[in-house]
């Protein structure tokens, strides 16, 4: 097993994850949304971490995206799509499925998926590893 980590450290940040993830209950998308102050604190104490982290994204990239993918509803989960098929369904305000929020994870942010800053900047840290950043996604990516 210590082969495929390079140190205990890294075994035991996947096995935290792993444990959070496991222990994130699935429960329905929330009725009420966040509010737009919700959502506004949520983006710009994410934008805060991405900045820490040199990760690319604009408020109006993550305001965007978070719409068409939740409506801002931190709790929403995609339980129709091929994700869902699959046994991993999207989850949070930016629909991220569990493996990508384990890789992308950013440090400084929670371990629980439908936390919002952490759902944000992992979100946002996979799309500038893909697209070069979060304003350059128009669509489900």
């Amino acid at each position: 097993m210590h082969l495929l980590f390079r140190s205990t450290r890294s075994l035991l940040v996947v096995l935290s994850a792993l444990i959070a993830l496991a222990w994130t209950p699935v429960v329905p998308a929330m009725a009420n949304p966040g509010s737009p102050e919700t959502i506004q604190t949520w983006i710009e104490s994410s934008l805060a971490v991405m900045r820490k982290h040199g990760i690319p994204g604009t408020y109006d990239g993550i305001y965007r995206n978070m719409m068409r993918e939740s409506s801002g509803d931190p709790r929403a989960i995609n339980l129709w799509d091929s994700n869902a098929a699959a046994g991993i369904p999207s989850k949070g305000l930016m629909q991220v499925i569990s493996p990508t929020f384990i890789a992308y994870h950013v440090s400084g942010t929670s371990w629980d998926i439908y936390d919002p800053v952490a759902n944000i900047t992992a979100a946002c840290n996979y799309a500038a590893s893909r697209y070069g950043s979060i304003d350059n996604v128009s669509s489900a990516y």
